[in-house]
């Protein structure tokens, strides 16, 4: 929590956030460099030559840190005499270091950037520090990355006024085998605020007013507890910035720039899967062809003539063959069957057509109507009539001059 922030503050806008006072000289303020706040801290500064002001600070970089007692090399915790109480700003490193580390350690900013307030007296690293090694750290904002499956989206935290955010911080100097004093800190942390559950759930002590700062500073009666309080004023605003703050030799004003984002797209592989899905989904559902213009054209007639299920041509022409058999049946039994040899080339014709038949063999029907006047010759007889019907007493037709079809038969 709380890995990137924002701090290009000069030594008097530092001096200002902390509550410290500042001086104001009048060639500052005819070359337009005051802002009726001073363009000087009033106050003992020191080692401010190694600040280096960045949109993308990250552990391990040197910040302004407003604390009531200067850090002394050799002297444990920083602590001097009461002569020397007051407020100084001084440049440390972001990243604690305990002063009881090893002299011949690495240090690594990285592992105690970040203290969790609500333990901070179980913990020896900070335990002994509560006491006298109280400061301030003052920035203009700081970053938090939103998790979105495996992605990470930076958001840039700030006031709307833009005036700096100042975070209460624990200093502890180390010194290592050179014989160099390393003055570093930590950010002390606590629960998120209620309009920032979203984004995470913790964030950096913020001290809102110059009487919080104070007492986090003067180590007054004041619980500690009552002090490392998520801050809930509505003037903290957020926005999203760009996903290259991941890295740490992005800068410049581009880290603050806002983003658009908008709702995730589907990828274009989905698009044509459904497309695709929905041109093939209508013939799974019926189980019939293609529907092409023809097969549509034919559907509706059947449907038209029928009002039934469609039949294909093969079984229409089927039909209509069994039907025309069927009533030249009827025709034999009840009266002489006669058929012009005109007529019976047509009909041959349409059954070839239909059906398929060889056109050499015209004689499947004539022996079903053979077959025909043999049963009604045999039911006669059953009957006790005679079994020969007038047909067949005219071979030569009946007396309208008209051929009858056994006559037809017996010329061939």
């Amino acid at each position: 929590m709380c890995g990137r922030a924002r701090c290009t503050l000069s030594a008097a806008q530092a001096a200002r956030a902390f509550g410290f006072p500042t001086t104001t000289s009048s060639t500052a303020a005819g070359r337009g460099g005051g802002d009726g706040g001073g363009d000087a801290p009033a106050v003992r500064t020191l080692q401010m030559d190694r600040f280096r002001p960045s949109y993308n600070v990250t552990p391990g970089a040197y910040l302004p840190v407003g604390t009531l007692r200067a850090p002394a090399a050799g002297d444990e915790g920083g602590g001097g005499g009461a002569e020397e109480r007051g407020p100084v700003i001084q440049c440390m490193k972001w990243g604690l270091v305990p002063s009881f580390s090893s002299k011949t350690d690495k240090p690594d900013h990285f592992r105690m950037f970040n203290a969790r307030s609500e333990s901070i007296k179980e913990k020896a690293s900070f335990r002994r520090l509560i006491p006298k090694n109280r400061c301030l750290v003052a920035v203009e904002g700081f970053y938090e990355w939103k998790k979105d499956g495996s992605k990470k989206q930076p958001y840039y935290i700030h006031f709307r006024d833009e005036r700096p955010l100042v975070f209460a911080a624990l200093f502890d100097t180390w010194t290592n085998s050179e014989g160099e004093t390393l003055h570093t800190f930590t950010i002390l942390t606590t629960h998120v605020s209620t309009s920032l559950k979203w984004l995470h759930d913790r964030m950096p002590v913020i001290l809102g007013d110059e009487d919080s700062a104070n007492a986090w500073l003067n180590n007054s009666s004041v619980k500690l507890e009552e002090i490392t309080v998520p801050y809930e004023g509505t003037d903290l605003v957020w926005y999203p910035v760009t996903t290259a703050m991941g890295k740490t030799s992005f800068q410049g004003p581009g880290c603050i720039k806002e983003v658009k984002i908008g709702p995730s797209e589907k990828p274009i592989s989905n698009f044509f899967t459904k497309k695709a899905a929905a041109s093939v989904k209508p013939e799974k559902a019926s189980g019939e062809f293609t529907g092409t213009e023809s097969f549509k054209t034919a559907k509706e007639e059947c449907d038209d003539d029928s009002g039934e299920t469609p039949l294909n041509k093969t079984e229409l022409a089927h039909q209509a063959s069994s039907e025309k058999q069927r009533a030249s049946s009827a025709v034999v039994k009840n009266e002489p069957a006669t058929l012009d040899p005109q007529d019976f080339y047509k009909a041959d014709e349409g059954i070839k057509k239909e059906d398929g038949m060889l056109p050499d063999d015209p004689f499947g029907i004539k022996r079903k109507i053979e077959d025909a006047g043999v049963e009604v010759e045999t039911e006669m007889e059953k009957s006790g009539r005679s079994p020969v019907t007038p047909a067949r007493k005219k071979e030569k037709g009946p007396k309208d001059g008209q051929a009858s079809l056994f006559s037809y038969f017996a010329k061939k």
